[in-house]
């Protein structure tokens, strides 16, 4: 079960980052999803936080592909109510 906790939109910044979202899957509570505008479309990347190296380096990864498809659908169906 997957249920959009709170959605934070980025109105008219001029970047790809359009939205920054919490979610609840399976009672486990995910803060800082983002919804990023990429060259194909809207699609969401998984919190993520900089290393003493200055590289990115994911904090949580969903490890099964349709849950991260059913992630993706239910962010993106809310970000465009």
């Amino acid at each position: 079960m997957i249920e959009v906790a709170r959605l934070h939109r980025f109105e008219n910044n001029g970047s790809p980052l359009k939205a920054f979202a919490d979610v609840v899957i399976n009672q486990v509570l995910v803060k800082g999803v983002r919804i990023v505008e990429g060259k194909n479309g809207l699609f969401i990347t998984m919190p993520q936080s900089q290393g003493k190296d200055g590289k990115w380096y994911p904090t949580t990864m969903l490890l099964d592909d349709g849950l991260k498809d059913e992630l993706q659908e239910a962010l993106l169906e809310a970000y465009n109510v």
